[in-house]
């Protein structure tokens, strides 16, 4: 999806997928050590704000400027802070062994960029450091309640687990779940989700 169509869709006053965290998340972040946290894909920030009050020091990265200033508006309004980095992921590069944590909530990309981006992202971590996943699984298409309508942008565990090689698995599941988060996401629906270490 092109920034385009990200610019119109942030542009609302209102968030797109709500100021709460994604729910996985919130369970999942307990793993994270210390050290700053890379959000890829960020979007309007919840996930990078909600990160940041629990004491990290996150970096939000996204293609969408707009995205990004609601991010910091949100973070204000929570008053903490978070570093935003204006960027598409197919020309940001993760610094190896720079990131506690690395986390990516519905970061659809077209495959090839997508193993990429995990293959950075396991190198990006420092040892010990943990990348946290949920991402819309290939029966997601017989919901329709969010995610991508193009079967190639979401992810099945097998492949995940295969781009991810390097990390320990503290989870790794294919799970229905209700996904209420916003007015994009409404309503029961099929994910993946990845808790990883290195």
């Amino acid at each position: 999806m092109e920034v385009s169509f990200w610019n119109e869709s942030y542009a609302a006053p209102d968030y797109a997928y709500g100021e709460a965290p994604n729910a996985f998340l919130g369970e999942a972040c307990v793993h994270l050590p210390e050290g700053p946290v890379l959000c890829l894909a960020e979007g309007e920030g919840r996930n990078a704000v909600f990160l940041a009050a629990r004491g990290h020091r996150v970096t939000a990265i996204d293609q969408s400027e707009i995205g990004l200033a609601k991010a910091r508006r949100l973070a204000a309004k929570q008053g903490v802070e978070v570093e935003t980095v204006h960027a598409d992921l197919g020309d940001f590069r993760i610094e190896p062994e720079s990131w506690g944590g690395i986390v990516a909530i519905f970061a659809h990309l077209p495959p090839p960029l997508r193993r990429r981006v995990h293959r950075e992202a396991v190198a990006g971590l420092k040892p010990g450091g943990v990348f946290v996943l949920e991402a819309y699984a290939p029966a997601q298409l017989a919901y329709g309640t969010g995610g991508p309508k193009v079967p190639e942008l979401l992810m099945a565990l097998p492949d995940l687990r295969e781009e991810l090689t390097g990390l320990e698995m503290l989870l790794a599941r294919e799970v229905e779940r209700d996904v209420i988060e916003g007015s994009f996401h409404t309503g029961r629906g099929a994910v993946v989700q990845i808790v990883g270490r290195k």
